[in-house]
């Protein structure tokens, strides 16, 4: 809605368009698209309106910004696509009859390359500018069958060629777009993904983290972690066999949405199911009981090597002293010295764990105020929220 007296001209329009939807999903682009909505809702320059996959169609207001859904059929994998698309029919009418002048388009991931030359074209016709995130490599994932990933990597430079700006939300994304696309000479910028500075609101003693752990046969410091997609891409299976060739006498507790097929692989490839130190915890959605049980981590281990600015890295970061990453630019561009790094060579990491398990309390704490020191300055959604403030409003058209 116009704010009372609100000059119109000086409304700075965002639709973005790709994520799930807010309120209510925390994948990456969720969390992104919530966080920033809630540090501009009170910004009377700036004005979202905000894509949502929904089953059935209707528009909200959350964190001041319109809210849109898109009801999208139930056609396997070409849903991502299907969506995109819709969402922007649904951006260029809205646009054409409210008569918004300089509207900024901003797409969330390279999914529909086919469709951006068109895009852009009508985007420029009505005096608006096309922004892309182009996220991590999708076209890696191990989880796309071959012609799949040969469509992600065709969209990702359809898109790349028609868009007037690319906003990276890791260094090493921005200088693989130049590198790999140079030849459209794109213009690209460097905004990151953020993270919460704040401890738990839960106490030490509070039942539901009490329960929790009694329920897993857990107790705080008695454990590394992980968080994430359950994915080979993540590393799961090194992390695993690394943990048990270890000594240590701590637990290994994987909070992650289990698919059945990739499990079933994994005990196969590890026979984890025999090694009691190994616990697949299930999914935690309770943000504070999630930031608590990480915080009470002794070490977290981060495996992912496929993507950007990942969100679970500078949570960890954020909450957890000890950080055992994997050792590729994404994580060292996040993490710069504020962890300990691993790589894939058989016994690499089981002589890491060993090292960490031997640190004494004073170079853990350390650790854990360089790596929150590194969120703050770097990562914090307040100053993440700020480079779009200023970003976006000072666009010139």
């Amino acid at each position: 809605m116009k704010k009372t007296g609100q000059d119109e001209s000086s409304v700075q329009h965002v639709f973005i368009v790709g994520s799930k939807g807010i309120p209510g999903n925390y994948g990456g682009y969720e969390t992104f698209v919530d966080k920033l909505t809630e540090y501009h809702q009170n910004n009377p320059s700036l004005k979202y309106h905000v894509a949502c996959k929904a089953k059935d169609t209707k528009t909200f207001e959350y964190h001041n910004a319109d809210c849109f859904d898109v009801k999208v059929p139930d056609i396997g994998p070409a849903q991502a696509i299907y969506y995109d698309v819709a969402a922007l029919n649904y951006c260029v009418k809205y646009i054409k009859q409210h008569n918004i002048q300089h509207p900024i388009v901003y797409i969330l991931a390279c999914r529909i390359g086919p469709f951006a030359a068109h895009f852009q074209r009508v985007i420029h016709k009505l005096g608006g500018k096309l922004y892309i995130n182009p996220d991590g490599h999708e076209w890696m994932r191990a989880k796309w069958s071959a012609p799949v990933r040969k469509y992600w990597k065709i969209s990702e430079q359809l898109m790349t060629k028609h868009c007037d700006l690319l906003i990276c939300d890791s260094k090493n994304i921005e200088k693989y777009i130049h590198d790999e696309y140079g030849k459209y000479n794109p213009k690209t910028t460097f905004i990151a993904y953020g993270a919460e500075t704040r401890k738990s609101k839960l106490a030490d003693d509070d039942q539901k983290l009490i329960s929790w752990y009694k329920e897993k046969g857990l107790s705080p410091k008695s454990y590394y972690l992980v968080v994430g997609r359950f994915v080979p891409e993540n590393n799961y299976e090194t992390m695993i066999r690394e943990f048990m060739k270890s000594r240590s006498k701590r637990d290994f507790a994987l909070i992650t949405n289990v698919s059945d097929k990739f499990l079933e692989e994994l005990k196969e490839k590890t026979h984890f199911d025999q090694d009691p130190r190994i616990k697949f915890v299930g999914t935690v959605y309770d943000k504070e009981l999630l930031m608590k049980i990480r915080e009470n981590a002794y070490g977290y281990f981060h495996g992912h090597e496929v993507g950007g600015t990942n969100p679970s890295l500078l949570e960890a970061l954020g909450s957890t002293d000890l950080n055992l990453l994997l050792d590729v630019g994404f994580n060292r561009e996040v993490a710069e010295d504020a962890a300990l790094y691993w790589n894939k060579q058989p016994g690499n990491l089981a002589s890491l764990i060993d090292q960490a398990d031997n640190m004494n309390a004073g170079e853990i704490t350390e650790l854990g105020e360089k790596s929150s020191q590194r969120v703050v300055e770097a990562y914090s959604w307040q100053h993440i929220a700020d480079e779009y403030n200023r970003l976006l409003k000072y666009i010139k058209f």
